[in-house]
């Protein structure tokens, strides 16, 4: 693993080079036109490998429907993970004193209600509603890639790796059991070499998410031995190294959840990978350094083919 360095010092290096660009709130970034071209060039990467294995392209908005979102379960393992969508639907007087909070920088949100959407906490969370909403699956089931989507965590850091909104390139696979975890464990090691084949001083591990109180203790053991989460680990700031990808497998819970069905009339399982955009471009320029015409050219033939 390369030597790591100070969170606060890569992010200082990261502003004053116009990679990040400061907002105020810990973990929210604009980011500078070198730090996207390489973004771009990794989303660009992504799909490809993709396409050349025959992925249907979906693409959906950052935002995912209040019903959907309950039904997935996020609320009992991950409830200080979540970001909900609030309104104003109230009364002119109300909308003055809102207005009037807001501008002394005070409390205004008994003046908003609950709408029907969240933000988006994991790219695959649309896709298993879609499919399902086609019927049964065709024999051999479905490969999405469903993109580099915008995805929130309420988890606010002063590690520039670990953002609030960011970019997760969703793939998902949805068929039988056999199928599914044998497509899992291929990508593990296809995004590993993908990885590495871009400079990247990666490694493959079993990990678990990070669930919620003393029960979600156990869901994390549970995973881990079961080896239900791959993560792909690079060094990039920190007293450790970071996950940049992860690799899931979640038997029939999408499935049994969202009414998908095999040709045979089964429940269908899934299995989902996310490649963490920013933190992959993070390790990238920590590898490679700030300045993209110095990069090995192989690292750059890869990126920008063209």
């Amino acid at each position: 693993m390369h030597a790591t360095v100070d969170q606060g010092a890569f992010l200082e290096e990261l502003l004053d080079h116009g990679l990040f660009v400061e907002t105020g709130v810990q973990g929210i970034y604009a980011k500078g036109g070198r730090f996207e071209e390489v973004r771009l060039g990794l989303d660009a990467l992504l799909t490809r490998a993709a396409a050349s294995l025959g992925a249907e392209r979906m693409r959906f908005p950052p935002l995912l429907p209040r019903r959907q979102f309950e039904d997935t379960g996020f609320l009992s393992s991950f409830p200080h993970l979540a970001g909900t969508i609030f309104a104003f639907d109230g009364t002119e007087a109300e909308a003055a004193l809102q207005h009037e909070r807001a501008s002394a920088h005070e409390g205004w949100s008994e003046f908003q209600e609950m709408t029907d959407l969240v933000m988006m906490p994991a790219a695959c969370y649309p896709v298993y509603p879609a499919i399902a909403g086609r019927g049964p699956l065709a024999e051999g089931g479905v490969f999405v890639d469903a993109g580099a989507a915008w995805v929130f965590r309420h988890e606010p850091s002063g590690d520039p790796a670990r953002l609030q909104s960011f970019h997760q390139h969703e793939l998902v696979r949805i068929g039988t059991p056999e199928a599914v975890v044998a497509w899992r464990d291929q990508w593990a090691e296809r995004g590993l070499g993908l990885l590495r084949a871009l400079g990247l001083d990666a490694e493959l591990d079993r990990a678990s998410d990070p669930f919620f109180g003393r029960a979600g203790r156990m869901l994390a053991a549970s995973q881990r031995e079961q080896a239900l989460k791959l993560e792909v680990l690079v060094t990039i700031a920190g007293p450790g190294p970071t996950a940049v990808a992860s690799f899931n497998t979640h038997h029939d819970h999408f499935g049994s959840t969202c009414g998908i069905e095999l040709a045979d009339g089964g429940v269908a399982h899934t299995a989902c990978l996310g490649f963490g955009h920013e933190r992959i471009t993070l390790a990238l320029l920590r590898t490679h350094g700030l300045d993209l015409e110095r990069w090995p050219e192989a690292v750059r033939r890869e990126l920008w083919p063209g």
